[in-house]
């Protein structure tokens, strides 16, 4: 049954100490008729009025900062990530707010071809946006498609991961805050089948996850006819050539692989060194990630956070184990994910003898590992970064941004890091897509991803009385 009880685990103890209750399907018939009642009226009060309550709750969601921090903390059992997270969460509903502005403020009648029509344009929202997001930075990723498919004059139900569900309540309390908000905006707990039976009630689904999963959301989507935003897995290439800065480029892709752990879509999971560098830069890389520590057993010290999900750390330790059979070395890092008082951890992990017949260099791994693989000319570097069924981002560190820019165009991948890394988790302005299995859909940044939330429709007026040219000459009258 969809509304039984579920356990949730605390990932620095590894104790079940938290409960979820999952609507039952009347409780959600009953919130997505709420949220299509209240949205009619959202929609027709304009950009201006959504822009205004948006930015009464960034001011209530302040001041449940403490309580909203603290649940995502115990949520996801890390915290410097955590403040960053609730960080983002404001300075992104003001970026929404001033792109609202500009996508609502364009020219909405233009002339057509023909003197005597002229086109007049609007767009009509998604009554109701389903969100289905994950764990690994469980707030921001709940409000990435759910705030702009807001301004867009959507409303919006989202099921967080049953994973990290602790943040519901307090988030909803300070939407309560704000009744106008309310009325548009709510949040279900639930696992799959919570899910499942969303997608049967919304007019467009957001989901950011897995392969798999996307494949399911797909599918029930499509038998549903409704239109879907997937932004799924990632295996993404760091690719460093002679003339880079090694210890800039040590750096920035060590952040990369091991930020939250390694628990990111866009984490760097392989490492392309041109074989004249090779040697410096893994000795580069092995003498920084040695340098991390885990946050434990006190979480305001250390780099590197739990691992979240107990399911991830099979996966971790599985790529590991067949690596190391199939001969790979460990440089420095963990054989298998360690447990530590009740949670479970992994070190960066350095591999060298690596090969793409192992699971941690074709597979998402999710985790801090950082498997390094020597090429000699460009052309392998790139046919070795493009073997992937995956196209979410990648990075190219040159002597030069234009050098890098020259090779990150023949990278199959949405987003390309220059000289940097993971790029993508800081800055927000760039448009991109996600290909292969990545994703499917418009551009989740910039101003085109309102796009997404919106119908747009043609009015074709005659704006002087003349006869049109392919009318039956029959009814035309003479002259």
């Amino acid at each position: 049954m969809m509304h039984h009880a579920l356990s949730v685990r605390n990932p620095r103890t590894g104790e079940c100490d938290y409960t979820i209750h999952p609507p039952s399907l009347s409780e959600l018939y009953a919130l997505c008729s709420q949220l299509r009642s209240g949205q009619k009226e959202w929609q027709k009060r304009g950009v201006e009025h959504r822009i205004d309550v948006l930015q009464r709750w960034k001011k209530s969601a302040q001041r449940y900062r403490s309580v909203l921090e603290e649940a995502l903390i115990t949520d996801t059992g890390r915290k410097w990530e955590t403040l960053l997270e609730v960080d983002l969460l404001f300075a992104r509903i003001d970026r929404w707010c001033e792109l609202g502005k500009e996508f609502f403020d364009k020219q909405d009648t233009k002339p057509s071809h023909l003197p005597f029509i002229e086109i007049r344009q609007d767009v009509q929202p998604y009554p109701l946006v389903g969100v289905i997001s994950p764990w690994n930075f469980p707030l921001l990723l709940s409000l990435i498609d759910a705030i702009p498919a807001l301004v867009a004059g959507c409303a919006v139900l989202v099921k967080p991961s049953e994973i990290t569900p602790r943040f519901i309540k307090p988030l909803m309390q300070s939407v309560f805050d704000v009744p106008e908000l309310a009325s548009v905006l709510a949040y279900i707990e639930g696992a799959g089948e919570t899910g499942e039976a969303m997608i049967q009630c919304v007019d467009l689904v957001c989901f950011t996850g897995s392969v798999a999963t996307g494949k399911r959301v797909y599918t029930a989507a499509a038998q549903n006819f409704i239109p879907v935003f997937l932004e799924l897995g990632g295996k993404d290439a760091a690719l460093v050539f002679e003339g880079a800065n090694l210890d800039y480029a040590s750096s920035a892709i060590l952040w990369g692989a091991t930020a939250n752990a390694g628990q990111s879509c866009l984490s760097i999971e392989r490492i392309y060194v041109q074989s004249s560098i090779y040697e410096d830069f893994v000795k580069r890389i092995v003498k920084k990630a040695e340098a991390l520590s885990l946050c434990y057993p006190d979480i305001h010290h250390g780099h590197i956070g739990p691992i979240i999900s107990e399911r991830q750390v099979s996966i971790i330790n599985d790529h590991l184990r067949d690596a190391i059979e199939q001969g790979a070395q460990v440089l420095t890092g963990s054989i298998q994910c360690e447990q530590h008082g009740g949670g479970m951890w992994c070190r960066p992990t350095v591999l060298t003898c690596v090969h793409h017949g192992m699971k941690v260099m074709t597979e998402e791994t999710f985790g801090p590992i950082l498997p390094i693989m020597p090429f000699n000319t460009e052309d392998e570097a790139l046919t070795l970064a493009n073997s992937t069924i995956f196209g979410l981002s990648g990075a190219v560190f040159a002597s030069t941004v234009e050098e890098a820019y020259r090779i990150g165009q023949k990278m199959e991948c949405g987003a390309i890091s220059l000289n940097d890394a993971a790029l993508t988790a800081i800055v927000h302005e760039g448009e991109k897509q996600s290909l292969k299995c990545s994703g499917i859909g418009g551009t989740r940044m910039g101003v085109g991803a309102m796009r997404r939330f919106v119908r747009q429709r043609a009015f074709l007026a005659k704006i002087h009385d003349v006869p049109s040219p392919w009318w039956y000459n029959s009814t035309v009258p003479s002259m």
